[in-house]
Formats: C-alpha cells, structure tokens, sequence
C-alpha cells in the first residue's frame, strides 16, 4: 500500500494503522494539550480567545447542546454514543472550511477543575474541545489555573 499526499482524501475505514502515524499523532496532541495548559497559566481563560469564530462557535454550542454545562462533567459514553457522534458530527461539518484541524484528534479535559490526567482526559476531536473550552472560558471556569500560578494576582483582586 502506499502512502497518498497529505490533504488527499483518504478513506479512514480502509487505512492500516501505522505505528509511525499513530507516534506522530500520540506527540502531536501531547503538544496540544501541553500548549493550552501553558497559556492557561499566563492567561485568564476568561481573557483568551481561541479561534476568530469564538463567539460563533459558543452560540452554536449553547444551540445545538442546551443540556450540556460546561461546570459539569462531561459524560464521556454519551459523547461518544451513536446519537451523540452524529450530534457532534454535524455540528463540526459546520467548521470545515473555517477552522483548521476541525476534525484532528486531541486531548479534552473531561471536568474543569481538575488539571490534565489520565482520569480525568479523553481523546476528543478539535472542534468538540474548542466548543467545550470556549465556553468554559467565557464562564470563567478556567481562570484558577491562572490564579494557581499567580496567587498575588488572585489576592490583590479579591480584597
């Protein structure tokens, strides 16, 4: 079997799992999640923005996801039951031409108060951690990373 130029289609239910891709992936979101955990710390969530569409994509969610609450645990098995990944899927293909990566596969803490764990961690695709973090940011949900590694900061604002 060879190999097809990157951004060709590529029918994913006929593809061979290659170890080399599968290392590449495993360090590609590893990258991810470190990146995003590193600007929490030096940025209030509450503050960040992480895509132009942010504001978009927040609204959609709030849309198509009602019951969904963003200071609640996310039910991992709902998520990725039948109904749930064809609720996601549709609304993801919204973001295909707009957002980079749409569909790549990264790492979504599953509670926000709580760092990133092996507990605590499921593999989701970029548009569900995007819809599911820009809402907890707009929600302040994120902000005590911040306030972890600033506790002055933290202080001087609350007195």
């Amino acid at each position: 079997m060879s190999l097809q130029i990157a951004g060709a289609n590529i029918d994913p239910e006929h593809v061979e799992n290659f170890e080399d891709m599968e290392k590449q992936f495993a360090v590609k979101a590893v990258q991810h999640m470190s990146t995003y955990w590193s600007i929490l710390e030096k940025m209030r969530g509450s503050y960040l923005r992480l895509t132009r569409m942010d504001d978009e994509i927040y609204e959609h969610l709030k849309k198509d996801f009602p019951e969904l609450d963003p200071k609640e645990p996310i039910d991992e098995d709902k998520m990725k039951s039948k109904e749930g990944k064809e609720r996601w899927r549709n609304f993801m293909t919204a973001y295909e031409k707009n957002i980079d990566d749409y569909n790549f596969g990264t790492m979504l803490r599953s509670r926000p108060d709580v760092e990133y764990t092996e507990k605590d961690t499921i593999f989701a695709m970029r548009m569900q951690f995007y819809a599911i973090e820009i809402a907890r940011n707009k929600l302040g949900l994120n902000d005590w990373i911040y306030e972890k590694e600033h506790p002055e900061e933290a202080k001087k604002e609350s007195s």
